[in-house]
């Protein structure tokens, strides 16, 4: 059996009144800032539960522009996750700011506990990183960072619809940033991005922020940038956003049988499951013994398991001017060498999680 990773072959199978739709737009000529997008802003801020959300072209802009919106400087500290993909840092990085890393805990989030030894007078913000489907816990970090009246922009990236004491991922900090990346659990054809928001004025500022900075086709108010939604795109979120729910319903009934069948190998160890986390399984990633071995295993016998990531950022050759080295952040290099990640996604079969589980366990000889 094969068990694949990319389930988008699946999800656009039967989607004809789909395509119905963007016949439809596309006859309007409405292409950018359409009112397809505005709906989508619209119905993307109720679902999350915020007053505002705000369209852009991809989840590292929505970072970018939310710490422009700060005034994030060349020379400027932002604090964020040891362990995340390079888009967060890649986001810092572009206005010149120096990503501060702090290790992960067994979440894979940023552990806050370590989060106040590193703050100092060039930190200009906290970009916490809600990896793999979980949430950095906003409860302990919100105090600190209004203790140092520092602004937290979450990368909410993967955990659209995670929650923490039923307060949505996005809805914590002063905004929350999203991606609607192809493989994300609510996704469009392309790249695109999403930023939320509660504050009037900073939603004002970045609708500027991503169009340029015009006011209106002839008023430059400031300085801006390229950054909208395509408004086909938008087509397709909306055409995607009523099936959210149900999308991070049936991942986490997918995680929890995974849970229960790996859970039942000594060899692998399930990550703590708060119950007081809504964890939406963007990643379904657990510890193993004899990771490679198992990693190499699982792709020959026709499962397409991933490890997210091998190589910490802090370690990446492009990173190397900031100095750290190996050890510097001991549970980030831990879960590299230990973790592995399986599919999970909406359009799995049971029959299919079951080999996964039976492939595992055949592995280790039981």
């Amino acid at each position: 059996m094969n068990v694949r990773y990319s389930y988008l072959q699946q999800q656009f199978a039967d989607c004809d009144d789909l395509w119905e739709k963007l016949k439809s737009f596309v006859a309007t000529g409405d292409f950018t800032l359409g009112a397809p997008l505005k709906e989508f802003e619209q119905e993307f801020a109720k679902l999350i539960g915020t007053r505002h959300a705000i369209g852009v072209n991809s989840g590292t802009d929505a970072i970018k522009l939310s710490l422009k919106a700060h005034n994030i400087s060349p020379g400027d500290e932002v604090i964020t996750a040891a362990n995340t993909f390079v888009a967060t840092v890649g986001a810092i990085m572009e206005l010149g700011a120096i990503p501060v890393f702090v290790d992960c805990d067994d979440t894979f989030c940023m552990d806050v506990a370590k989060v106040e030894r590193v703050i100092r007078p060039k930190t200009k913000a906290i970009v916490p990183v809600h990896f793999t489907g979980y949430m950095t816990d906003m409860r302990k970090l919100m105090p600190l960072a209004q203790k140092y009246k520092l602004p937290v922009i979450e990368d909410a990236c993967q955990s659209i619809l995670g929650s923490i004491d039923n307060k949505n991922a996005g809805t914590w900090g002063i905004t929350g940033a999203f991606s609607l990346h192809p493989l994300k659990n609510l996704n469009v054809w392309s790249d695109g991005g999403i930023i939320v928001t509660d504050d009037d004025a900073l939603y004002d500022q970045l609708r500027l922020l991503r169009n340029h900075g015009l006011v209106d086709r002839d008023t430059v108010q400031i300085m801006g940038y390229n950054s909208r939604l395509d408004t086909f795109q938008a087509v397709v979120g909306n055409w995607l956003i009523p099936q959210t729910e149900n999308i991070a319903q049936q991942r986490i009934k997918n995680a929890k049988y995974y849970d229960e069948g790996l859970g039942k190998i000594s060899q692998i160890r399930i990550p703590p499951r708060p119950s007081d986390y809504r964890i939406v399984y963007h990643l379904y990633i657990v510890f193993a013994e004899s990771r490679d071995e198992l990693l190499d295993y699982c792709i020959s016998k026709g499962i397409e398991a991933k490890v997210h990531y091998p190589v910490p950022i802090y370690r990446q050759p492009a990173l190397q001017h900031l100095k750290y080295k190996e050890g510097d952040f001991q549970v980030s290099d831990l879960h590299a060498k230990n973790i592995i990640s399986f599919p999970c996604d909406q359009h799995l079969s049971q029959d299919e999680m079951d080999y996964v589980i039976n492939t595992v366990s055949q592995f280790y000889g039981k």
